[in-house]
């Protein structure tokens, strides 16, 4: 009989997505044995949904369930760094939101903490996951696509005064971030999952859209470390919803599929340069075993590392890129300068990205 990880989670927002994408649709995997809230309101509300029996608002009764193999954090980003530490030396696996920790200090804390702890990390970047995403990576790691060129990354979301009418949002101490942070980040990730770590960066950023702390608009030049140069926009003020990737390779051009929050599904636009090049693409796919979406393919896939003792498919040395450019978009707006990655101890924003 398979191993079953029973789950906590803690933060019933995002966590209830979590649930309901990610474990309920894998109940021969995981069981959610708990949830833990502030809002008792919700708490019980989600409870009650998925038939969870355990209800909580202490961290700390957590982390004393002796069963719980897995803490799932998605609290407010601040609050992160703790819960991860704690989970970790309480001999627990944690899966974790965006952003992972509030500096890349945190980041090298968590990783060295990981090392000598006996449960995993994994931090949640779901667009990953997805037939389109994963076919354009199979074909890229195949060699079919060829020398990547150029490419470009669109956020092009809306949130108004009432999305802010919240006490942690829109603040830098809380939310760590803005549009950069908050939600551009996940296809941030994705973009360097498929063209590779990011050598240098240029940035501007902006608060145009709503009354708050942190920026609604950013636009970011990137070199990446295989030569390719990529573009990225971002803002909160489009007044439809869309996020894009289209990537130019030497034999093929990859599009994403449109959806806001989920561009990894399929089936994404493959253009390839001639038949001989369609050929190898398909012959490659002519097997293709369906990915799961969003949480779905990300939690299948944790299990899959758990049971086998392989590191999680996404790691905390991928969360630690995500920070990284974050950092360096950042920097090189407030300085107005050329960013070079990677960002270590000795730079002024290794501490804190803050202004």
């Amino acid at each position: 009989m398979s191993r079953r990880f029973t789950v906590a989670v803690v933060g019933c927002g995002i966590g209830r997505s979590h649930i309901e994408e990610g474990y309920a649709r894998h109940p021969d995997k995981f069981e959610v044995l708990a949830v833990c809230d502030l809002d008792e309101a919700r708490m019980g509300t989600v409870a009650d949904e998925f038939g969870v029996p355990r209800r909580t608002t202490s961290f700390a009764d957590v982390l004393a369930m002796p069963d719980i193999d897995i803490v799932d954090v998605c609290t407010p980003p601040a609050t992160h760094r703790p819960m991860i530490l704690e989970a970790l030396a309480a001999a627990k696996h944690v899966v974790c939101e965006k952003p992972l920790v509030g500096s890349l200090a945190q980041v090298d804390e968590i990783i060295e903490a990981e090392a000598q702890a006996r449960g995993r990390l994994m931090p949640i970047f779901q667009y990953r996951y997805g037939d389109g995403a994963m076919q354009a990576k199979a074909i890229i790691e195949a060699g079919i696509a060829g020398k990547p060129y150029a490419g470009s990354v669109e956020t092009f979301w809306k949130r108004t005064a009432a999305y802010y009418d919240n006490p942690w949002r829109g603040r830098w101490r809380t939310e760590l971030g803005g549009v950069l942070m908050t939600h551009a980040i996940h296809i941030h990730d994705l973009a360097m999952f498929l063209m590779g770590p990011v050598d240098n960066v240029f940035a501007r950023i902006a608060t145009r859209v709503n009354d708050i702390e942190v920026e609604d608009c950013v636009s970011s030049s990137w070199a990446m470390k295989n030569g390719a140069l990529m573009s990225s926009t971002a803002t909160l003020g489009s007044q439809d919803e869309i996020s894009r990737l289209r990537l130019h390779f030497e034999n093929v051009t990859f599009e994403s599929n449109h959806a806001a929050y989920s561009p990894g599904d399929g089936p994404w636009v493959v253009i390839p340069r001639d038949d001989e090049v369609k050929a190898r693409i398909d012959a490659r796919l002519a097997d293709w075993t369906p990915v799961g979406r969003r949480f779905d393919g990300q939690m299948a896939a944790f299990y899959a590392a758990l049971v086998s003792g392989d590191a999680p498919p996404v790691t905390s040395r991928d969360s630690r890129a995500s920070l990284e450019l974050v950092t360096a978009v950042y920097h090189s707006a407030w300085t107005g300068t050329d960013v070079r990655l990677p960002v270590d101890a000795t730079h002024p924003k290794y501490e804190s990205w803050l202004p």
